[in-house]
């Protein structure tokens, strides 16, 4: 069974710090483009990163460039989102979602096969 959950959200503080887990079963990552998205109240889902098994590539919206890093433990099926320095504007929900095996690229929100339940990450004082 093909699964994806994220874990790691929670409430910070502005300029806190969270790290995001999504952990794969059921298949394995190497052969897949991991994203993570996130969705605000009354918002479109949007996307915020991307790490690409094909050939390593990184993508990031530019509204968290310098302040996340996105990173793969093939060992461990899992990929983590590193948020630095947290905004208010960053609470969502977020989620991971997978790509592949035969196309694992990052692509748009319409091309990933495969999502997780979504974690809860607050920024508020």
């Amino acid at each position: 069974q093909v699964q994806l959950v994220e874990s790691g959200g929670g409430l910070v503080q502005p300029g806190g710090s969270l790290r995001l887990s999504c952990a794969a079963s059921g298949f394995t990552l190497d052969y897949y483009a991991i994203g993570w998205f996130r969705q605000a109240p009354g918002k479109e889902r949007e996307g915020v990163s991307c790490i690409s098994s094909s050939d390593g590539s990184t993508y990031y919206a530019d509204s968290v460039k310098g302040r996340f890093t996105i990173s793969g433990d093939n060992a461990k099926n899992t990929v983590y989102l590193q948020m630095n320095s947290l905004k208010p504007e960053d609470t969502a929900v977020y989620y991971c979602a997978a790509r592949g095996p035969y196309d694992s690229r990052c692509g748009s929100i319409y091309e990933y096969d495969y999502w997780g339940q979504g974690t809860q990450v607050t920024v508020s004082s």
